[in-house]
């Protein structure tokens, strides 16, 4: 990780090194060439020293007629070492110029071939490492992502159980509130069944006093209804039977007269209202008693119709009625019976 991290902040090589190298080492070649060519022109031409030996006197007349003269040793010279020649010295110094650049063009293309390698391994471990760290980065954040995700579910999980406790809290304090408003409204109940009972035992025994008193009240009544019907009926023997005359009309009542009778269940029938449709003609018997004034005191279906509608408006017209007719002779009799059909 040191070495990569190194060779990525490393600064590039020196561009044209190789280059440089090669123009420096030709330099020095031609230099040397230079000096070379300079020291071999200021050097004097040496001649060459010819050495003959004589084996034999030739005769001469020049030869004869002249004195010897006493023979001179040659002079020796030194052999004159050869010259190098500057045309293969440049030659040569320019086959290994050549040979510096061809070195220096293959070591610059090596160099330049390392460069790439390196570079190319220096972006491969980059690419490895960029790699690397975004697969941390990525699981990092998949685990930071799956935490998350977790505590949201626990913390949805526990707002959950939080709501069920505070429902089933809510839940179980209505039940006891509707079961104490149930136990008090029993217990109301119940007190005003006990007081409507006390009130009920209070107002039958009431009720039954009242109905001895009215049932006495009536007997005496019957009694003397009873007595004066006789009396008119005894009066009324020559006159022939007003009961016919009654049965004809819209009802048939037990009374002193037939007009009376009459008059009496034409003012019953003029407050019956009746809305129902009855097919067929069913017949209500009612029993009225009245007081000496006239006042209806009480009516009771002593037979019924059959069909509730017409019993009740039957009665509700003998209850609008409250007072009925005098007879003839300014009497009116306490208790009498009629009978009415819807039809007639």
């Amino acid at each position: 990780m040191a070495d990569t991290s190194h060779l990525e902040f490393a600064p590039p090589p020196a561009p044209g090194l190789v280059r440089a190298m090669v123009l420096a080492l030709l330099a020095h070649a031609l230099l040397l060439i230079a000096l070379t060519a300079g020291i071999q022109w200021k050097q004097d031409p040496q001649q060459d020293a010819v050495q003959a030996e004589l084996w034999a006197a030739v005769p001469t007349p020049a030869a004869a007629a002249a004195p010897l003269e006493e023979d001179t040793p040659p002079v020796a010279t030194p052999p004159t070492p050869p010259q190098p020649d500057a045309t293969a010295a440049a030659a040569a110094a320019a086959a290994a110029v050549a040979k510096a650049a061809a070195a220096a063009e293959q070591a610059q293309a090596e160099a330049a071939i390392a460069t790439a390698r390196a570079r190319a391994k220096q972006l491969d471990d980059m690419k490895k490492i960029q790699e690397q760290t975004a697969r941390e980065q990525a699981a990092a954040k998949k685990a930071a992502d799956e935490k998350a995700a977790q505590e949201r579910a626990q913390q949805q999980l526990a707002l959950k159980e939080k709501a069920q406790k505070e429902l089933a809290l809510k839940e179980k304090a209505q039940r006891e509130k509707a079961l104490k408003e149930k136990a008090s409204k029993d217990k109301a109940l119940q007190e005003k069944a006990l007081r409507d009972k006390a009130l009920s035992t209070n107002a039958q025994q009431e009720q039954d006093r009242k109905q001895a008193q009215q049932a006495a009240k009536e007997a005496r009544m019957l009694n003397e209804l009873r007595q004066q019907n006789l009396k008119r009926m005894a009066g009324m023997a020559g006159s022939g039977g007003s009961g016919d005359s009654a049965s004809s009309n819209n009802f048939q009542a037990s009374g002193p007269s037939a007009s009376w009778s009459r008059r009496v269940g034409a003012a019953i029938r003029a407050n019956i209202v009746m809305t129902d449709n009855i097919q067929s003609n069913p017949r209500v018997e009612v029993e009225i008693r009245t007081a000496p004034s006239g006042t209806i005191v009480s009516a009771r279906i002593s037979q019924s119709s059959g069909v509730k509608s017409w019993d009740d408006a039957v009665m509700r017209a003998i209850d609008k009625t409250a007072v009925l007719p005098k007879d003839a002779d300014g009497t009116i009799p306490t208790s009498i019976q009629f009978g009415f059909r819807p039809k007639d």
